[in-house]
């Protein structure tokens, strides 16, 4: 069953601004957080900005176990093995079939609405 906070999560949006080439140049430069001087709205806008991340990490995360569960279906002709998942996405065996397991989970409804 899939956990209600991280589908409460997942149904928010995550505002995520690609910075311009220039700015992403400067290594002092972060989505222009060191040019604000109050410290509250600094904090509003740093928070916004880890929720974001977080939220597109989780949502990276359940595509990777989905490519990895369709990888490795049996029913493939050219499937991949758990160790060469492993090896391509940089994962150890076990985390591989890990995410294998939770990419099958996902694929059967447990998670990504609308996949």
């Amino acid at each position: 069953m899939a956990d209600p906070e991280r589908s409460e999560r997942r149904l928010r949006p995550a505002p995520l601004l690609f910075e311009p080439s220039e700015a992403v140049a400067d290594p002092e430069h972060f989505f222009d957080l060191e040019s604000v001087v109050d410290p509250a709205e600094l904090l509003a806008r740093a928070t916004e900005l880890t929720l974001a991340f977080r939220a597109a990490t989780d949502r990276a995360v359940e595509f990777q176990a989905i490519a990895a569960a369709q990888l490795a279906d049996p029913r493939r002709f050219d499937r991949l093995t758990t160790a060469d998942i492993a090896e391509r996405a940089e994962w150890t065996e076990d985390y591989a079939a890990k995410m294998v397991e939770f990419g099958r989970d996902l694929l059967r409804g447990d998670g990504l609405a609308g996949q």
